[in-house]
């Protein structure tokens, strides 16, 4: 297996360079890595450990996007637990895939601690003759895929929520240009709190109740919290202040 950058980058592909690792966290950092081998590439998480101490109740989200010509998408997602031993480095999880010379990829790994995001890499490969056509500030509805939901939740009805969740947002007519990310963690007795982060900021947050109507309605709220961050964002892309 060798790197793949010096032979995708002059053959046919290009790694936008304009999109960087955006780090919350200096002592956990997580890396995406790319290797080819026999024409397939290999999508790596790593993660390491700056700590001299062992840090537990880690986790984390690998999402691969796949664009093919026709406009078609693919993904691919991984996710789990884990911990590191003091100032370990590791590689925590695994995306073989093909990409031809007309398709696109888009890679984002997200590592959690207690629910918390700590770090964060994204990366994007675009063919060469569309980067060659984009010499101006790539608007982001051209680079970001539109209507996707990340979840991490641990009960049946944080999974129920996320079902209709994703259900209303599929038939909303609104795919926004930004990663939706539904998480849950416990709290008192059976219940717990479900939490919708977009750009690393907590949206809108609520505690669950095991009903269906309550958790439906949460779902209108939560949709409406998200298209009013979407026209603040918009107005601050505009005047590039996020």
């Amino acid at each position: 297996m060798k790197p793949l950058a010096i032979r995708i980058l002059l053959s046919f592909l290009i790694l936008s360079s304009s999109f960087a690792i955006s780090q919350v966290n200096d002592a956990i950092v997580g890396r995406i890595n790319l290797f080819e081998n026999d024409n397939m590439l290999t999508i790596m998480a790593q993660v390491e450990n700056f700590e001299p101490f062992f840090v537990e109740s880690l986790s984390y989200n690998l999402v691969a996007l796949k664009k093919s010509a026709s406009g078609n998408y693919s993904n691919n997602k991984q996710a789990g637990e884990f911990s590191l031993m003091a100032n370990e480095k590791r590689n925590i999880s695994e995306i073989n895939l093909n990409l031809n010379e007309d398709e696109e990829l888009q890679v984002y790994l997200f590592i959690k601690q207690n629910n918390h995001l700590v770090s964060k890499d994204t990366l994007y490969l675009f063919p060469k003759h569309k980067q060659l056509q984009e010499q101006a500030v790539v608007p982001e509805e051209e680079f970001m895929l539109k209507g996707i939901v990340v979840e991490s939740v641990i009960t049946k009805i944080g999974k129920d929520f996320y079902d209709y969740f994703y259900q209303d947002y599929l038939t909303s007519g609104s795919k926004y240009p930004f990663i939706i990310y539904i998480s849950e963690k416990p709290y008192y007795g059976r219940s717990s709190i479900i939490t919708i982060m977009i750009d690393d900021r907590t949206i809108y947050e609520f505690m669950t109740q095991p009903d269906e109507e309550f958790l439906k309605s949460e779902v209108k709220t939560s949709l409406q919290y998200i298209y009013q961050y979407s026209r603040q964002r918009k107005m601050l892309f505009k005047s590039n202040k996020i």
